[in-house]
């Protein structure tokens, strides 16, 4: 279920035991993608693991709001009307949402993360702390199938599968005729390159069209084979969690 659809009349008598809060970001993705991409895919495919889940395996979820800003990069935080929200505040986010679930006694929430500059992991391991009782997991939807065997080109930012996803979900967003090629410069140094070490990039310098990866062979068809893929594995992931212990 969709609380943003859902009336109290639904829910009141209801048990429900898992929710999903989907959380994307506000940012450019080329020429061809609405800014909230990273929205619209992470909504859709937790509607898609929900429903799943309750027709497989008879287990029930409900999605929250889309938490609508992330994490951006130098470069990205410049363009006009990139929202860009810091660690601190993600957390705090995350916080009240988990106390507020606490106190209605739900006990499971995933984070289901569409934009990949998002880092949930160092938050949760200081969350579980102040709530020993909650079972908290993230998920990066776009990291469960790996690309290869759906794309002819591999996506970072925009580019085939992002593209191919939302023509399946919202073919009305898409305006693949504007879309630029996605080319991208790597840094000159080869060890970040190799991932010897790390720092974020500044994606004015790597992108002309801000997309990191090529979309024009983007289909729907495509889109919702991936999408299956990788929604069948979230939803039996949210069974898992319902009725398997964790250790």
């Amino acid at each position: 279920m969709d609380i943003q659809s859902t009336t109290w009349a639904e829910v009141k008598d209801e048990k429900f035991d898992f929710a999903v809060l989907p959380w994307g970001a506000t940012e450019p993705h080329n020429y061809h993608l609405p800014y909230t991409t990273d929205c619209y895919l992470a909504y859709h495919i937790a509607m898609d693991a929900v429903q799943k889940a309750h027709q497989n395996y008879q287990v029930r979820g409900m999605v929250l709001p889309v938490i609508p800003m992330g994490q951006q990069n130098p470069g990205q935080r410049e363009l006009p009307f990139c929202l860009h929200m810091r660690y601190k505040t993600q957390y705090f986010i995350l916080h009240d949402v988990l106390e507020s679930l606490q106190l209605q006694g739900i006990k499971r929430l995933i984070i289901l993360n569409g934009h990949g500059g998002n880092n949930f992991r160092p938050m949760i391991r200081d969350l579980v702390i102040d709530f020993p009782d909650m079972l908290i997991v993230h998920c990066d939807w776009f990291a469960v199938t790996p690309q290869k065997d759906y794309f002819e080109n591999f996506d970072d930012h925009a580019g085939e599968m992002e593209t191919s996803v939302i023509l399946h979900y919202r073919p009305e967003l898409v305006h693949l005729e504007r879309a630029g090629l996605g080319e991208s410069r790597p840094f000159n140094i080869e060890s970040l390159n190799q991932k010897i070490g790390w720092m974020p990039r500044n994606w004015a310098k790597i992108s002309d069209d801000t997309g990191v990866g090529n979309p024009l062979k983007a289909t729907a068809e495509k889109g919702k084979r991936y999408a299956d893929a990788v929604t069948d594995k979230v939803a039996y992931m949210f069974n898992e969690l319902v009725n398997k212990s964790l250790y």
